[in-house]
């Protein structure tokens, strides 16, 4: 392999992991609004921006979350097309991911609500602190998602 070949390569997949990384974070934006939307008695971004413990929690599970997303994109070799290989399999499985994985977590979060009278999850809008915690745990989530995506693209 020459070094042109390798130059090429190497800009290949710096350009892939970029890529992936910023959409993979408008994915987690978009979840987060998402997740507000579906879960209307509790409204996280209003609710976590009162502690900053909690806007602590949230930073440190968005970063896991682009931590697994840099990982999935770092450790996928580049093979095939930049058409067929990148954007058709890789981006549409992981968007497709994104999608399921988002309404499986809020189906299983209200079917979990529902099956604990107990435990009232609408608690957690009187509590910044919890919402930190449970979004903290949705980034950590789809982060794994995401990092699967990325290996299953193959």
């Amino acid at each position: 392999m020459g070094e042109l070949e390798f130059l090429g390569l190497v800009g290949y997949w710096v350009a892939k992991v970029v890529l992936f990384t910023l959409i993979c974070f408008f994915l987690g934006w978009l979840g987060l609004r998402a997740l507000d939307a579906l879960t209307p008695k509790i409204h996280e971004r209003r609710e976590i921006g009162k502690d900053p413990t909690s806007i602590g929690l949230f930073i440190c599970g968005f970063l896991i979350y682009v931590g697994l997303v840099i990982h999935g994109a770092v450790t996928t070799l580049p093979g095939g097309s930049l058409m067929g290989s990148l954007v058709a399999r890789r981006l549409g499985l992981i968007i497709i991911s994104f999608v399921v994985g988002l309404f499986l977590a809020v189906g299983m979060f209200n079917l979990l609500d529902r099956l604990t009278p107990q435990i009232p999850f609408s608690r957690l809008r009187r509590s910044s602190l919890g919402t930190g915690l449970y979004v903290f745990g949705y980034f950590v989530f789809l982060g794994l998602l995401t990092n699967a995506a990325f290996a299953a693209a193959f």
